[in-house]
């Protein structure tokens, strides 16, 4: 049976009736959801979509598609506006759409969301709500937003500022004692960290006496620990949350990569060593502790991350001062427990 003009018009609109959306946590899909976009069924066809659109009659929060929906208001493809705008005009909506479509539940966290957008190519992403219903999109503007966001958290972590509630973007803007209290704990495990440090120091001042150069390597090795594992934390971090791949695939990546670079330290460093200490064993201790060194910096910065990932955490909590002061006693153990096989 046909449908009538009003019942075209009552499922094409875009402010279907369907009611504000459920609310929800304030990363989720519900906190940035639209309702008011383009719906359409199936069987439509184009000429009737684009004279739709020409009436200029409809309110949209978001028109970056028509969205098909079922008799029972189910997702069941979508129509991308340059795609509508350049289809016959008897073709049915259905012919030139994209299906099935990646959606997401009302309880989505935010960041999946970014990521799912990124990952299949979608300008806005459709929320179901929890009887699979189709409930509106999140529009380009959020997800935008979201990156962002997410960005400037992720960069506030890695320097080990505020809390998990703290909002990253009043970092700069917060009064100084505010500043201070974010920053602080984070602080004060690197200062319980370089205590250990001091005395993992201490504990080789036989080894440091019997030959002052061994002291000349201690900071290049731990820079360079440093380094790598800050480069595996960004690396985790970001593909931890954004990638697709399993987490044993990038793991294992990283730590081939980890061990790469180590060789290739270790072994532009021997001969320049060698060379002006005159020293094969100091050399040689010094490029087995960067080698070492490397692999477990990368090994921790990239596993950390992993592991609050596994557990349903943020990645970005396994990173800053915390991966480096771990990064920092482990690179000391290995280079005086080399040096002291090698040279005493």
């Amino acid at each position: 049976m046909p449908r009538t003009s009003g019942e075209k018009d009552r499922f094409y609109a875009s402010d279907a009736g369907d009611g504000p959306p459920p609310r929800a946590g304030h990363e989720t899909a519900s906190a940035h959801l639209v309702v008011r976009v383009l719906r359409a069924r199936p069987e439509d066809t184009v000429g009737h979509a684009r004279a739709r659109l020409a009436e200029g009659d409809l309110s949209v929060d978001s028109a970056e598609a028509v969205w098909l929906l079922d008799e029972h208001r189910r997702l069941v493809g979508a129509v991308p506006m340059p795609r509508l705008l350049a289809a016959p005009p008897d073709q049915t909506l259905a012919q030139i759409a994209i299906a099935p479509v990646p959606a997401v539940a009302l309880g989505t966290d935010q960041e999946h969301i970014a990521s799912l957008a990124l990952h299949q190519g979608l300008t806005s992403v459709p929320v179901l709500d929890a009887r699979g219903h189709f409930a509106g999109v999140v529009p380009p503007q959020a997800l935008l937003e979201v990156l962002r966001r997410e960005h400037v958290e992720d960069l506030h972590r890695f320097a080990g500022i505020g809390p998990e509630d703290a909002r990253a973007r009043e970092a700069i803007e917060a009064p100084p004692t505010r500043r201070a209290r974010d920053r602080l704990p984070w602080l004060l495990v690197g200062l319980f960290g370089s205590m250990i440090a001091t005395f993992i120091v201490a504990g080789f001042e036989e080894a440091l006496q019997s030959k002052v150069a061994i002291a000349f390597f201690v900071p290049g090795i731990v820079y360079l620990a440093d380094a790598v594992g800050t480069q595996s934390e960004a690396i985790a971090v970001r593909g931890l949350s954004l990638s697709r791949l399993p987490l044993r695939r990038l793991l294992a990546g990283e730590l081939r990569t980890g061990l790469l670079i180590g060789v290739t330290l270790a072994l532009l460093a021997l001969a320049p060593i060698w060379w002006w200490f005159g020293d094969a064993q100091l050399a040689l201790a010094v490029a087995i502790a960067l080698l070492a060194a490397s692999a477990c910096a990368t090994t921790i910065g990239f596993a950390l991350p992993w592991l609050l990932a596994r557990s349903g955490r943020d990645p970005a909590f396994g990173s800053g001062p915390i991966a480096t002061i771990v990064q920092d006693l482990l690179s000391l153990l290995i280079y005086f427990w080399t040096v002291r096989a090698l040279l005493l």
